[in-house]
């Protein structure tokens, strides 16, 4: 595992946010999503949408967009407040994060379609990032639900190896915390298959060292693993 792959992970993961695009590691989960990032503005629709985990990088790609194209990135707990004309005109193109808690509700669904339409008019592009995919979402809105479901989305799937490894190092660096690759190799096949799973698992690993004054070895982390099973 080398220092510069370790660097290179996704925004959300680590406790200093870094938004560019090279700090981002392109491995085949998430490839797709990159790919359809760098081929903006050649878009079939209005809107992209990045659909994955918790804390798998997508807000982080729509970061990478928003710094390329001059977007709006629009704070989901302000998007209720204004209506769709007062949305439109935060900035030539849109970012919408993480807007699971909206669907299902009625007057949030409208807004969403008032301004998903203000952009189309005006050929302008929308990025929406949620943890559902537009299939399977809950819409309620039947008009809003046609146009999200047509629109461009893609997957960020469950982290490979090579990058939940890049992950773990990255977590357990920015709590100065050094792993060895026996340490690695004990953690890999025992944990859950998330960016959520390894930032938690980092984080009891970090308490239990602190609290020992310890390093972080394979005898520490098996008394983690037996810890949260318990629990």
């Amino acid at each position: 595992m080398t220092a510069g792959i370790a660097q290179q992970i996704p925004l959300d993961l680590g406790h200093r946010p870094a938004h560019g695009r090279a700090d981002f590691l392109v491995v085949p989960s998430n490839e797709n999503a990159v790919a359809w990032i760098d081929r903006w503005p050649d878009w079939p629709a209005p809107a992209l949408i990045l659909h994955g985990p918790a804390a798998s990088g997508k807000t982080h790609l729509a970061a990478v967009w928003e710094q390329r194209v001059g977007a709006a990135f629009i704070d989901m707990n302000d998007f209720a407040a204004q209506d769709g004309d007062e949305l439109s005109r935060r900035g030539p193109h849109l970012v919408l994060d993480h807007i699971d808690p909206w669907i299902g509700d009625r007057a949030a669904e409208t807004l969403l379609f008032h301004l998903y339409n203000i952009l189309r008019e005006e050929k302008r592009t929308l990025l929406l990032t949620m943890r559902m995919s537009p299939a399977r979402a809950p819409f309620i809105l039947p008009d809003l639900a046609s146009r999200l479901r047509a629109a461009s989305a893609a997957e960020i799937q469950p982290p490979d190896d090579v990058l939940l490894s890049a992950v773990l190092v990255k977590l357990f660096a920015d709590r100065q915390l050094e792993i060895s690759h026996d340490v690695l190799n004990y953690i890999l096949p025992r944990m859950e298959r998330s960016f959520a799973a390894a930032r938690d698992l980092v984080s009891a690993a970090d308490t239990l060292a602190l609290a020992e004054k310890k390093p972080v070895s394979v005898a520490l982390m098996r008394r983690v693993f037996l810890g949260r099973a318990e629990n």
